[in-house]
């Protein structure tokens, strides 16, 4: 898992340098193939409002449908010029329609229709001129507004022209907004891939801390039962000694050593076992009203021997005014236990624990102290997962699962409860704990 975990990083990782980098030339050579598009649907709008404009004029020419030979006066004609016939709102809305109708919207423009001789009228829209000589920003499409052929007055007009000037910006703003949903997709399948990569990398590493709670579990499990078993084994052995087997006295001994080792085992596949059932949520708790003092000198009573075999000392100031609170009896006191029992395995010697009471904000706050080895970061952030344990240098050092403060944390968490950590490595940790109180009317 070690050596394979990078080689999957780092493929997963250039395989997705390299969508994303086909993906990013591929949205660019369609986003010039839109542009490409719009410039050609820009010139076929351009010629279209041409075509209509030379087909009205002619079909409004004052000649239309007389002999050449009533044209007298030719020059006349110029007067009439394909200009002369519109205003500049009349122009502009045939152009925005023309536009609409070739599926463009929005679409910013100047125009202009001139002519190529001093003779004509001239008709522009308010920004032509300053939009026309700024190519830089600008695209200039200009169309020679010719007359049908064999028209009466072909030849007797100056040639006009069409000009129409849009902004780069506005075609470019076009083009992506025709490829929104093209881009949308694009980004989504890279994040859903980035995603999945997460996923996937996240999933892998949990399988591999997995993989060693499972191998550290084991090797403890082995520990504890090794032991225990092996006493089991010399004890059956010295009860089939004939000199045992004609002294009581021995025999209650080993016997009694029998049990005290299988009390122990059992006690061990029972927090196994407790744990599974908190992990599937299947643990009821019979929360009743009853006051936490209580519990806590419970705990305290059983913790003081394995204190004085150490030399050690402990310092109880229970001064919360409001203890009472909604517990299970059994499970409460267990985690006070388990917290100390801690506390003690984990000191050095002439050990100092202190417990305290406290309220704040209609809360019982209980404080756990100790002068031990303390923790550092790494292990503060995962001393509440199951099966972990913190290192002491010797893995068997310190008897036990590493179930004993995921258990703490899930039955604290049955109660509605809270539970903090702080440690400093070689100077100590403390435990905090917080309860909801009840009323001081239900107490009575």
């Amino acid at each position: 898992m070690k050596k394979i975990l990078p080689i999957i990083t780092v493929l997963v990782i250039l395989s997705l340098l390299g969508i994303i980098f086909f993906q990013v030339v591929w949205t660019l050579q369609v986003y010039k193939d839109k542009e490409t598009s719009i410039q050609q649907t820009i010139n076929m709008v351009a010629f279209s409002v041409a075509r209509d404009l030379v087909d009205e004029h002619a079909q409004q020419s004052p000649f239309r449908g007389k002999r050449n030979t009533d044209l007298l006066f030719p020059l006349n004609l110029f007067s009439n010029s394909i200009a002369s016939q519109y205003t500049p709102e009349q122009l502009r809305k045939k152009i925005e329609h023309t536009f609409k109708k070739y599926g463009i919207r929005d679409m910013h423009f100047e125009f202009a229709i001139s002519s190529s001789s001093m003779i004509g009228d001239q008709l522009e829209s308010k920004k032509f001129y300053e939009n026309y000589i700024d190519t830089l920003h600008n695209t200039n499409v200009v169309i020679p507004l010719t007359q049908p052929s064999g028209s009466y007055n072909e030849g007797l007009m100056p040639e006009e022209f069409l000009y129409i000037v849009l902004p780069n910006k506005n075609i470019n703003q076009i083009a992506w907004r025709q490829m929104t949903w093209m881009v949308f997709g694009s980004v989504l399948f890279i994040a859903i891939i980035f995603t999945a990569f997460y996923i996937t990398i996240r999933a892998l590493l949990n399988q591999k801390k997995l993989s060693e709670i499972k191998t550290d579990f084991i090797n403890n499990m082995t520990h504890e039962f090794k032991t225990p078993l092996a006493t089991i084994s010399l004890a059956v052995d010295a009860l089939k000694n004939d000199k045992v087997i004609m002294d009581k006295q021995k025999i209650d001994y080993f016997s009694g050593i029998i049990k005290d080792e299988n009390k122990r085992m059992n006690k061990q596949v029972e927090s196994i076992l407790q744990a599974a059932l908190l992990e599937k949520e299947e643990m009821k708790l019979e929360l009743k009203p009853a006051h936490a003092h209580d519990m806590i000198k419970s705990a305290l009573n059983n913790i003081r021997l394995p204190l004085e075999e150490k030399g050690g000392n402990l310092i109880a100031n229970l001064d919360a005014k409001n203890d009472f609170i909604l517990a299970d009896e059994v499970n409460f006191t267990n985690i006070i236990n388990n917290l100390l029992d801690n506390a003690v395995k984990y000191s050095k010697e002439n050990p100092v624990i202190k417990i305290s009471t406290s309220n704040a904000n209609n809360t019982l706050r209980i404080k756990i102290e100790d002068n031990g080895i303390g923790m550092n970061k790494e292990t503060l952030q995962r001393i509440f997962e199951k099966f972990y344990r913190a290192h002491t240098g010797n893995i068997h050092n310190v008897k036990g699962f590493g179930l004993g403060l995921s258990y703490v944390k899930s039955i604290v968490d049955a109660h509605q409860g809270k539970i903090k950590a702080d440690s400093i490595p070689g100077k100590g940790s403390s435990f905090t704990l917080e309860f909801k109180t009840e009323k001081k009317a239900e107490q009575e």
